[in-house]
């Protein structure tokens, strides 16, 4: 071996060795405590001495705090509001992350395109798909309902209920979904969960115009409809059979989307691009201006997400509780999403930590909901045309209309 490649070997080993020296050094002079009965060491040199020594040591490994340099945490230093606003929401966003089911579950993963994407076939043309914990709900465009296992994706049981529509509410211990029938008026019909198929029951005539979602507010079913109105449907006392409540909400153009956010109604109206506050009698209490052509919207705990199904391609955030989960006197717009693969967007669901709106234009997207920033977007396939959503908690649940499939996401 010649002279000068021996003299590049050892000062490339000196240049290794530095760096390790130097991080062996922090951890030999890093305090040292007794938390619990056990030893805990930071890479800190200056909080031996704290009486918080455990409450740092956990506020270090939970992710919330990294220091104010790699060995110093300056436990008497003074803190700000804006960095205490940035300390409560990592904690917030570690404990959405790490309390999750899909934590528990370890399933960090995220489908990054169609082959990762499971399907089970459900008929022809599903368009809505609710959860009740355990199971999904799949309504078919045309004439059934079916029941599909969440675990392993098997189809365990199909309904049958006359004529066609695109709502399904999981409510009152039953599932409900509204049929236009091919006399022209609209029936709700209910389905019990301890069925194994068959045909639904009948539940009462809504009206004449076509339901396009369903809501419940813990005592009243609410549906918004293709006519400018909604259906209040009433149970128990005098109201037998059920109640029924026609409210315009304005002008005869339809109201798409329909949600309760444990105060009030809102409904996504098409007339005006707006999304609407509804007392409990359906008065219009405020109206806040979207994008154009509002459809199926979901509440996150305090914020609405709007999908605007439109050559915009936005997605309208609408702020309408405060920070004690109040409601707003003033709901806003919070803001205006774009790009992150918004392509003709349809419908929104949440999973307690993250925000995924499906796009006509065959992908879907994700945000996470404590503050709005994308977490990216996958195509779902030519020919699936991707529209009503859900989560079980764990995993998002997509219909693909065209293919007529559900998706697991």
């Amino acid at each position: 071996m010649n002279m000068n490649r021996r003299l590049f070997i050892r000062t490339a080993a000196l240049v290794m060795l530095v760096p390790a020296m130097t991080i062996l050094s922090a951890r030999l002079r890093a305090d040292t405590g007794t938390c619990g009965g056990q030893t805990i060491t930071l890479p800190f040199t200056d909080v031996m001495n704290s009486s918080f020594f455990c409450q740092i040591a956990e506020a270090y490994f939970s992710g919330l705090t990294n220091g104010t340099t790699p060995t110093t945490f300056d436990p008497n230093r003074t803190v700000d509001r804006g960095q205490m606003a940035a300390f409560i929401t990592r904690t917030m966003d570690q404990s959405l992350r790490r309390g999750s089911r899909r934590a528990a579950l370890n399933q960090w993963w995220t489908p990054q395109g169609p082959s990762s994407i499971p399907t089970t076939p459900t008929g022809s043309d599903p368009v809505a798909v609710a959860s009740d914990g355990a199971d999904l709900w799949v309504v078919n465009e045309h004439g059934s309902i079916v029941r599909v296992r969440a675990s392993d994706r098997k189809l365990l049981s199909t309904f049958t209920a006359p004529g066609f529509g695109s709502s399904v509410l999981v409510a009152r211990g039953l599932i409900y979904a509204a049929r236009h029938s091919q006399s022209g008026t609209e029936d709700l019909y209910s389905i019990d969960p301890a069925q194994t198929g068959g045909a639904a029951t009948f539940v009462v005539n809504l009206g004449t115009d076509a339901v396009l979602e369903l809501a419940f507010d813990g005592n009243q079913i609410w549906a918004s409809t293709t006519g400018g109105a909604v259906y209040i449907v009433s149970f128990g006392g005098l109201c037998f059979p059920p109640c029924v409540v026609t409210k315009d909400v304005g002008s005869a153009v339809p109201l798409q989307g329909i949600l309760f956010d444990g105060s009030n109604i809102w409904v996504t109206h098409i007339g005006d691009n707006s999304l609407k506050k509804l007392d409990s009698s359906g008065n219009v209490l405020f109206s806040v201006t979207v994008g154009f052509n509002p459809r199926e919207p979901v509440f996150d705990g305090i914020n609405i997400w709007v999908p605007n199904n439109s050559i915009s391609s936005d997605v309208t955030v609408v702020r309408v509780k405060d920070a004690q989960g109040d409601p707003l006197m003033t709901p806003f717009v919070l803001a205006t999403l774009t790009g992150n693969g918004l392509d003709f967007p349809y419908a929104a669901a949440f999973d307690g930590e993250r925000i995924l709106v499906t796009s006509t234009g065959e992908r879907v997207s994700l945000w996470r909901a404590t503050d709005l920033v994308p977490l990216g977007n996958f195509s779902t396939g030519n020919g699936t045309y991707p529209l009503g959503a859900c989560s079980d908690g764990i995993n998002f649940w997509v219909a693909f209309y065209d293919a007529g499939k559900l998706a697991r996401f």
